[in-house]
């Protein structure tokens, strides 16, 4: 194995709720009401959509807002990585990334391990180009079980219910978050500096039709065939907990441009501020300047900057 390259799971497309359209010149984020499920390859126009999106488009109305997925670890932290990130929006290449405690950051001698502020304690954080930033990892289809459509996000609506969602699955199906069977849900909520209009994020539900009781069930009876099979979940774990801890960051230059477009322009920062300042608000939080700093937090007392 590569020192030093970060092995992710293998990558069949994306699942997005948003889109890159151009502007008086320019290239900028737009945010959606829907999903979308695109090929890996990109055009002059944007990211070809996959064949998985016309399926899904012509059972839901021509919206998708539920997407069936299956998990590919039984680990959480596998599934869904989420961490503070800073890439060089020139070049689309990472700076820095922590989790609230230490980071790892570029430097001219190299890559080097420091502690972590959280973005509103940072001075190389300053003007918001470093905010939290989440993949997840998920399988469309049972022909592929290692092959994976990530979603992408910088929402603390989305990082937050995730992580959680996750974390609570994996609890109580007994570790079987591989076997169980669930779904993307899209949601949408308002705040007042929205002024009416819905935000959009991400959920996990079980599938459409099932109960709670009844996921559990397919999940066990999922399991004990994989295992009569021979299917090791983990070793598979494992192997992709090794995989991802080959390298300092996930994310390559090549797929850094790409994010930095969708995410991390100027116009990105400015509005993912204002959602979070709202939401800060409107949480009662008064004495604290960011909901940033609650999503990788441990339960420590906020170091002071």
């Amino acid at each position: 194995m590569l020192k030093g390259l970060a092995i992710t799971p293998p990558v069949l497309g994306r699942i997005s709720i948003g889109k890159v359209v151009e502007k008086a010149g320019k290239r900028l984020p737009e945010k959606d009401d829907q999903f979308t499920i695109t090929s890996q390859v990109q055009n002059k126009d944007g990211w070809l959509v996959h064949p998985l999106d016309e399926g899904l488009r012509k059972e839901q109305g021509g919206k998708i807002r539920n997407i069936p997925i299956r998990l590919l670890f039984n680990d959480p932290d596998l599934n869904f990585r989420a961490e503070y990130s800073l890439f060089d929006r020139s070049t689309g290449r990472p700076l820095c990334v922590g989790n609230g405690e230490s980071c790892k950051r570029q430097s001219e001698d190299g890559i080097k391990s420091l502690p972590c502020l959280s973005p509103d304690g940072c001075s190389l954080a300053k003007g918001g180009s470093c905010k939290p930033y989440g993949r997840l990892n998920v399988a469309l289809s049972d022909d592929d079980p290692l092959g994976s459509f990530v979603f992408r996000t910088t929402g603390f609506n989305s990082i937050r219910t995730l992580a959680a969602r996750l974390q609570y699955f994996q609890a109580i199906s007994g570790n079987r978050l591989s076997c169980l069977p669930l779904e993307l849900r899209l949601r949408g909520k308002s705040t007042r500096q929205s002024h009416g209009t819905p935000i959009y994020y991400v959920d996990i539900t079980v599938r459409a039709g099932l109960s709670v009781e009844e996921a559990l069930t397919e999940a066990k009876r999922l399991e004990e065939a994989r295992q009569m099979a021979g299917f090791n979940q983990a070793a598979l774990d494992e192997v992709a907990r090794q995989g991802l801890g080959n390298g300092a960051f996930e994310d390559s230059e090549d797929e850094g441009g790409a994010v930095v477009e969708e995410f991390f322009t100027p116009e990105a920062i400015t509005e993912h501020q204002a959602v979070s300042s709202d939401a800060a608000r409107s949480a009662g939080n008064q004495n604290e300047s960011s909901l940033l700093e609650k999503l990788e937090r441990s339960g420590q007392p906020r170091k002071s900057a």
